[in-house]
């Protein structure tokens, strides 16, 4: 009897993730990490591994910053490195730590009516979409890719007016499809626009520019702030996904062999 308590207590210690908090944990993410598949891969995995459930909110990154500001998550992945470091800054999130990157692209109809195809500058590209009559869906909805787009529109010092820019309010996917049926442009994350390129049938007109590099973090809820969020979840999640193990399943996810996300945890 004493033997088998012994053998239970060598297991408990040589895998620390295994009988780890039970609680649930709220995540709130990004439409990318969601539309893209990613999660219904990677979550699977932790929860087996753990034995603890995640529930994934996924909205774009300003509200799900907000939800995690308001403590109705427990942590929070997003992709907009400045709201993130205002975020922490201001104390709502503590423990930030990079997980993997990506690249935005604009993506179009294979005619090209603005004829942008093969750029990698994309302030120019966006220039030429200022000046021309083609369509452009903005995503509208103060995410990580919204940021990013309204950024290179203030950089260049215009944009679409009129009913030729269309401010959706929606997640990345919804827009995609509402491109391909506008015959427009959008800014897109590439995890997105590789899972709807199919149905879309849109083509990537702009890509290459470093200054499309899409970082993503991960940050859990302060628990000074709101002293009822789990923090330990939380942070099982952070380490977890951080790991060697959970930086390897990010390399390896790969829809029809391409690779959308690329592990950059220190």
């Amino acid at each position: 009897m004493k033997r088998r308590s012994l053998l239970t207590l060598c297991l408990v210690l040589a895998t620390p993730f295994a009988f780890a908090q039970q609680q649930a944990i709220r995540l709130s993410t990004t439409t990318s990490t969601e539309n893209s598949g990613l999660l219904a891969y990677l979550l699977p995995i932790f929860e087996a591994k753990t034995g603890t459930k995640v529930n994934v909110i996924s909205v774009g990154t300003g509200k799900a910053l907000e939800l995690a500001r308001n403590g109705d998550v427990d942590v929070t992945l997003v992709h907009a490195r400045a709201a993130e470091d205002k975020f922490v800054a201001e104390g709502w999130g503590v423990d930030r730590k990079d997980v993997m990157y990506n690249d935005f692209v604009i993506a179009g109809p294979s005619s090209d009516p603005a004829k942008i195809g093969g750029g990698k500058d994309v302030l120019a590209a966006f220039r030429k979409l200022a000046a021309s009559d083609a369509k452009f869906i903005s995503r509208g909805d103060n995410s990580g890719t919204d940021i990013m787009e309204k950024g290179y529109w203030k950089a260049i010092g215009t944009q679409p007016t009129g009913p030729r820019y269309v401010s959706a309010g929606l997640g990345m996917g919804e827009v995609l499809n509402m491109a391909a049926e506008m015959n427009a442009y959008t800014l897109t994350d590439r995890a997105t626009y590789a899972t709807y390129k199919a149905k879309t049938g849109l083509a990537i007109a702009v890509e290459g520019d470093p200054k499309m590099y899409n970082p993503y973090g991960i940050i859990a809820v302060n628990p000074a702030k709101h002293t009822g969020v789990n923090y330990k979840g939380a942070k099982l999640l952070i380490d977890w996904i951080t790991s060697p193990e959970g930086q390897q399943k990010i390399a390896a996810f790969r829809p029809q062999g391409q690779q959308l996300f690329f592990p950059s945890a220190k």
